[in-house]
């Protein structure tokens, strides 16, 4: 069965999983993201860790004298991520919504890990022209940066726009990125092995590509649907700019469900129920970790999708979340247009 490859006792389960997709296919033009079949679905592909068979020396590495820098690194998978790294001796770059937050969670990696080199940088990723501003800044002051993990991410529960006038959550988890990773590219490339780690969901696993409507501004807004829709673009975006920046080493993964602040407020019914079997956010963080600074992860090729340290495929056994590449093109000039007209002058 060509496809995502199942790990753990997920491979118990290939027969109902294919009927769970076919019943999905069927529901597809009334998608809820959190329909009994979904969850069944994410729960096999994503509940049960298979650290049993993870080689620990991939991770035995000092990365002292490297920098990275973290988006969303206060709570969760990406502060988790911060503390692994913190401790291997990187130089950290935490970019934060929230400074009161921030500085507490830097508090904390400063005092567990023993280093000092761990930075704070507010910015909020859905005012789209300061993101040009913070990355633009960030060249001059800054000589090197290897690299750049995208884990902030935004749910919303209902539809608002920022002050440029684009919906939220895209301006977050789309044009944010693409603005950050665009802008940042000139500083990573000068940088020795340079990466770009992009953090997505399971969610992107039951969408398809939809460039018609970016700013959702169309039909019923279902915050959960519009997340996930921006999540498959995530793994568009990254896998387009593998092709155009050749010197850069480009990922995203899935990092499985895990117990984190943006679980328990988006999905709380999941959450309570789920509760007990969810990865802790240090179990989320492990491969991003890993694509980070280990060196077996470079020697698979860039754009790769991951999920427990492995490459997997970006589309599920009978999906029809399949896009041409035409559409991928046009979604990339979508973006680049965009990002140009809130670009400083």
């Amino acid at each position: 069965m060509k496809g995502i490859e199942l790990v753990g006792s997920a491979q118990a389960h290939t027969r109902s999983l294919t009927r769970t997709l076919s019943h999905q296919r069927r529901c597809q033009a009334h998608p809820i993201l959190l329909c009994p079949c979904t969850v069944r679905l994410w729960a096999w592909l994503t509940l049960n860790s298979p650290s049993k068979r993870f080689v620990e020396k991939d991770l035995d590495v000092s990365v002292a004298g490297r920098s990275f820098m973290i988006t969303g690194a206060n709570s969760g998978i990406g502060k988790a991520a911060a503390m692994a790294i913190a401790k291997k001796g990187g130089t950290v770059h935490m970019v934060c919504r929230n400074k009161d937050k921030a500085e507490e969670a830097r508090a904390d990696i400063v005092k567990e890990s023993g280093n000092k080199e761990v930075y704070v940088h507010i910015l909020d990723l859905s005012e789209t022209r300061k993101v040009w501003e913070f990355a633009e800044a960030f060249k001059k002051k800054y000589k090197a940066l290897n690299v750049l993990i995208n884990n902030a991410g935004s749910i919303m529960s209902q539809r608002d726009v920022n002050a440029e006038g684009l919906e939220k959550s895209f301006a977050v988890n789309v044009l944010g990125i693409y603005i950050l990773t665009k802008s940042l590219v000139p500083l990573l490339e000068k940088s020795p092995d340079p990466r770009v780690i992009s953090v997505t969901s399971g969610g992107m696993f039951v969408q398809k590509l939809r460039i018609g409507n970016l700013q959702s501004e169309r039909g019923r807004y279902d915050g959960t649907m519009v997340y996930a829709q921006h999540k498959r673009q995530q793994v568009v975006m990254t896998e387009q700019f593998a092709k155009t920046h050749t010197n850069i080493h480009f990922s995203v993964m899935h990092p499985g469900w895990v117990d984190t602040p943006a679980v328990a407020n988006a999905m709380p019914d999941f959450h309570r129920s789920m509760k007990e079997s969810l990865r802790s956010p240090d179990q989320g963080a492990d491969t991003v970790v890993w694509l980070a600074i280990s060196e077996v992860a470079i020697t698979n090729p860039s754009g790769r999708f991951y999920q427990d340290r492995r490459v997997v495929s970006t589309h599920l056994p009978l999906a029809w979340t399949h896009s041409s590449p035409l559409e991928e093109q046009k979604f990339m000039s979508l973006l680049e247009e965009l990002a140009k007209k809130f670009q400083p002058h």
